[in-house]
């Protein structure tokens, strides 16, 4: 192996610890992916917008309104939007990490330099349009029926983290079947305290409801 090693040249070997170096970072990230999809009972949606913003996005819906949002068509956008952005860094690990074996093998094999480097910008090339369209589809399997907003309309839940006065906190209720953590904030501006019991009157957005408090035994609908 050492004698192997000290008869590369300074390029060749440069590829091989790239690849070296490249396989281990991808491979990291396809465990992280992997534990991130496999995901729990209880999901938080969340689209990524800012926490203390209290911004009313242009999405309100009433029942019966808007059935298009039910069937998540703004969802959609946005989570295609966040899906883009991680394929992204696993995309370019992985021609990272063909291009650098490619060309490590090519120039071992005595190819010449030229030639090495436009096979191994092919692999390159083809293993990150593979890679793109692999994660994608995982996470297209995992968001099949995924929560939509418009399911929680009218229903019930208790506030999670403390609704300040005028501003956006953070309630618990069933969006599609499953418990979720959705911001949230209060009719008229009122503070409301973990633990109070809430309906969804409104959805102001793809992750942001509007709520009001209600007694235990007061009828739902």
């Amino acid at each position: 192996m050492g004698e192997w090693w000290a008869g590369l040249d300074a390029v060749t070997k440069g590829f091989y610890i790239a690849a070296t170096f490249f396989s281990v970072l991808f491979l990291w990230q396809l465990i992280a992916t992997l534990i991130g999809l496999s995901g729990g009972e209880e999901v938080e949606v969340d689209t990524g917008a800012d926490a203390d913003a209290d911004v009313d996005v242009g999405h309100d819906l009433e029942p019966g309104d808007h059935p298009e949002f039910e069937h998540g068509a703004a969802v959609d956008a946005a989570e295609t939007m966040v899906a883009f952005k991680l394929l992204s860094l696993r995309s370019i690990l992985a021609f990272c990490m063909l291009f650098s074996w490619a060309g490590a093998l090519y120039l071992n094999r005595d190819v010449p330099l030229a030639r090495s480097l436009a096979y191994a910008m092919a692999w390159g090339l083809g293993a990150m349009l593979l890679v793109a369209l692999l994660f994608y589809g995982m996470r297209r399997m995992t968001e099949t029926g995924s929560p939509r907003m418009a399911s929680c309309l009218g229903g019930r839940g208790t506030v999670y983290l403390d609704i300040p006065a005028g501003g956006m906190g953070e309630a618990k209720v069933v969006v599609s079947g499953v418990v979720s953590h959705v911001r949230a904030r209060a009719v008229g501006g009122q503070e409301l305290k973990a633990g109070t019991p809430i309906r969804v009157t409104r959805i102001l957005g793809p992750s942001a409801i509007e709520v009001e408090p209600v007694r235990g035994d007061q009828p739902e609908g």
